[in-house]
């Protein structure tokens, strides 16, 4: 059985995947429909797939945090508590997370091999890059966007598909949060 892999990750409009500037977590977008959303989708089974990037920003983000601060939301703690493959060639011995392991390899093959062992679905919350090699390597059943009502043009960072090979996408589900966030989930396919 081959597991399904998600590439998860939140976007401003114009497509970036955070902002500097005055923008705090969420864009201040965040409400609690969004909140519980995200606390159900990660209580699922599953086994999360980072890059060594996403990892050293969770693991420090998290590490200067409050357990009242946003960065600490229920699903977040949740997210960290599942178990977790960390695909790095520099991160070397143990990780701040409960239930992580270090892989060295390429991306590509490491999570080819995840999808054909792992019994419950993989999901990768952000991961950019790493991300982009996937789908351009077939291997992203799902690109989940969860898309806030903001335009950072300005102070927009990482770009989500900025260097991304072209992809027809097939609409598969569509929600809306707190009346304003919207959340797609697509079925990428290469376009060629």
């Amino acid at each position: 059985m081959t597991a399904t892999y998600a590439f998860d990750v939140f976007s401003s409009l114009d497509g970036f995947g955070g902002a500097g500037g005055n923008w705090t977590g969420y864009w201040g977008k965040q409400g609690p429909e969004l909140l519980d959303h995200r606390l159900a989708l990660y209580g699922q089974e599953q086994r999360m797939v980072f890059g060594a990037n996403t990892y050293r920003a969770f693991a420090q983000m998290l590490a200067s945090s409050t357990e009242e601060s946003e960065v600490r939301d229920p699903w977040v703690t949740r997210m960290r508590s599942l178990p977790a493959t960390v695909v790095s060639t520099t991160l070397e011995g143990s990780l701040e997370w409960p239930d992580a392991t270090v892989v060295s390899g390429d991306a590509v093959d490491v999570v080819a091999r995840l999808k054909e062992e792992s019994e419950v679905p993989l999901r990768s919350h952000g991961s950019l890059s790493m991300n982009r090699a996937l789908m351009a390597a077939g291997l992203v059943d799902r690109v989940q966007v969860t898309l806030f009502p903001v335009i950072t043009g300005q102070t927009g960072l990482d770009p989500v598909f900025q260097g991304a090979a072209d992809f027809d996408l097939e609409l598969i589900e569509r929600r809306t949060l707190d009346d304003h966030i919207q959340e797609l989930v697509y079925r990428p396919t290469l376009h060629v």
